[in-house]
């Protein structure tokens, strides 16, 4: 979840979602999905953290934490510079303790969401422990800024006892916010409201999105199921998903360009207020890397659209026997695609396969998702349409979401998601406030297990038209991934500036996005009709602006990485040591920053090759697709 200057605690949670595809619930009756249903799919046990809405452990829970938050406010506000280095690592104990247990009810509440989006008494229940939880974080509102008051010799004298010391790091990451931080009235006023601001707008946007249908040879159908057919072998299939997929977003495009509208202003008047010159910045600060590494990132994608997407795209159109694809192609599976529904179990075995043959030791922590029911990959009416992993509590134990269909893809998101996971559980000993990792860094697991299995699926596949088919949706994926990704930001990138001079009509909202979209994609791809408003189903842009460059920056850095561990495998050096750095690397969390991290492969993202060798990985499997013809 993405951290904010005024409250680093993550107590109502946000949700990562994969950027491919498109959290005791009540049974209801509901419109089926007409394809995906004979699926058998797991769906996760809530239990863990509560029995349910009800539990009478939750309401304790909250009763606890607000007498715990109101003594802590009682006890600590106004006397940190008072407080030796011991007594104030004690006091961040106490108040890692509060803020780990709102964090419980609030994951609770946002999981139960996710999976029952429609559902108004989950949504009922979800918005008013939300609120709940946010009366009782206002007490805490203090401590951080408090913290950030106190200069920084006097930070370096405390930090020689080591009850301080173990929160080193975390008082790093505080600080980096000082120059941005608002007096405490002001940031207060920030945090009450973001109940009935920002947070009521995103909640706006998940239901009305949820609610909908989508019109499909006489059936309405969920947007999950009918993004499901915009990669089905049949093109009329793909041009009918998509013409109804389209209409229903036109319809809804002035709801969806206010919401955009209203997001966006408000992070320009915060923005405005804590001094963030550029709309990205601030994005960038609470993920630790500077602006120009971010800028260098997206400078080397961009000067690559044409060796990687225009070029792999002119090349599909070749094969489809076309000079340009329509939109809804741009997906499609090869001609001689037979892709078969895989179960499952099946999915199961070759993802944790692929995670064994690299490191027995994360094959097994990945093992537990399975047996603990730590995962919901059900596809059903109601629910959130996107992927996500979501670490719920140290004390407790991550969530796997997903809607699972039976294709590819679907095994390929179970990878990545499942890396996450993984991710999670290796850095949970850090402890609340330290576990998190950046956004550029927490796409790294998944991205690697990804990797991982594709490359476990290539190298068993010797028939060289599956091979060009297997290759073909890995490029797919990775453009969604680096090219599309990078297309999203500068969308919003021009989006928040031109939202400074006023509200921004659809039609200007819609403009932005072909500009970006042509630009990426390049001129074998077909941009026309209702494509125009399929912005307007992104939830990266409603729920975390400028979140979407840390999939481009994770998959650049996987495949930097990826190709080192092929390196060092093939050296003297041997490849246990890596797997034994890599995992050291999962296992500190949010501890320590990109160089610190990369430096034990050699691998620096300040260094402008860093990048370009990320893709040239791409590249070179858009050669070999070449060669096979």
């Amino acid at each position: 979840m993405p951290k904010t200057p005024r409250r680093p605690s993550r107590a109502v949670p946000k949700f990562k979602k994969t950027a491919r595809k498109k959290a005791a619930p009540k049974k209801r009756a509901a419109l089926q999905p007409s394809r995906g249903a004979r699926i058998t799919a797991p769906t996760w046990d809530l239990s863990h953290l509560y029995a349910g809405p009800d539990d009478p452990a939750l309401t304790q829970d909250l009763a606890r934490s607000e007498r715990d938050a109101t003594a802590f406010e009682a006890d600590c506000k106004g006397k940190l510079a008072g407080l030796d280095g011991a007594d104030l690592g004690r006091a961040i104990a106490r108040y890692e303790a509060i803020a780990e247990a709102l964090s419980k009810v609030g994951t609770y509440a946002g999981l139960l969401h996710a999976a029952h989006v429609t559902d108004p008494e989950v949504g009922r229940f979800f918005q008013t422990t939300h609120e709940k939880i946010n009366d009782i974080d206002s007490h805490l509102i203090f401590f951080t800024l408090e913290i950030n008051n106190l200069p920084d010799e006097a930070i370096g004298d405390k930090l020689q006892a080591p009850e301080l010391a173990q929160y080193a790091a975390w008082l790093r990451d505080v600080r980096v916010f000082r120059p941005h931080q608002l007096s405490e009235d002001l940031e207060r006023i920030l945090h009450d409201k973001s109940v009935t601001g920002r947070g009521a707008w995103n909640r706006l946007f998940d239901e009305t999105l949820a609610r909908l249908r989508f019109p499909f040879r006489g059936k309405m159908l969920t947007e999950s199921d009918i993004l499901h057919r915009l990669s089905d072998r049949d093109p009329k299939t793909r041009k009918d998903a998509a013409l109804g997929f389209g209409s229903v977003l036109k319809a809804n495009a002035p709801t969806f360009a206010l919401i955009t509208n209203t997001v966006a202003k408000d992070k320009e008047i915060e923005d405005r207020w804590r001094h963030f010159e550029r709309p990205q910045s601030s994005r960038n600060l609470g993920n630790y890397v500077e602006d120009e590494v971010v800028d260098a990132l997206v400078s080397a994608v961009k000067a690559a659209y044409p060796k990687l997407s225009h070029r792999y795209y002119a090349l599909k159109a070749k094969w489809f026997g076309v000079k340009q694809l329509p939109y809804w192609d741009r997906n499609a599976p090869l001609p001689e695609a037979r892709e078969r529904t895989i179960p499952w179990n099946e999915a199961e075995a070759t993802v944790l396969g692929a995670y064994r043959a690299f490191s027995p030791d994360m094959a097994d922590v990945g093992r537990r998702f399975f047996d603990g029911r730590w995962i919901d990959a059900e596809a059903r009416p109601g629910k959130d349409s996107g992927a996500f992993s979501h670490p719920a509590v140290p004390s407790a134990h991550p969530y796997i979401l997903m809607n699972y269909q039976g294709k590819t893809r679907d095994v390929m998101t179970l990878a990545h998601e499942l890396g996450h996971g993984v991710h999670q559980v290796l850095s949970g000993h850090q402890g609340y406030l330290q576990s998190d990792t950046p956004l550029t860094l927490a796409e790294t697991a998944s991205v690697f297990g990804e990797m991982l299995t594709f490359q476990a699926l290539l190298a068993a596949e010797k028939d060289p038209k599956r091979r060009r088919v297997l290759l073909a949706g890995k490029v797919e994926d990775m453009l969604n991934t680096v090219v599309r990704q990078i297309a999203f930001y500068e969308f919003e990138s021009r989006v928040h500036v031109a939202r400074r001079d006023g509200e921004i009509a659809v039609d200007a909202i819609s403009e932005f996005w072909l500009e970006v979209q042509r630009e990426s994609l390049g001129p074998a791809i077909r941009l026309d009709g209702d494509y125009r408003y399929f912005w307007a189903y992104i939830p990266h842009f409603i729920h975390s602006p400028f979140y979407v460059y840390a999939y481009a920056f994770g998959d650049c850095l996987v495949n930097s990485l990826y190709a080192a561990y092929e390196e060092w495998r093939k050296s003297e050096k041997g490849a246990p040591s890596f797997q034994e750095r890599y995992r050291a690397m999962l296992s500190a969390g949010g501890t320590l920053r990109h160089r610190e991290l990369l430096a034990p492969f050699g691998l620096d993202a300040s260094d402008p090759d860093f990048w370009n060798r990320g893709l040239k990985v791409v590249e070179g499997f858009i050669d070999e697709l070449e060669t096979i013809g």
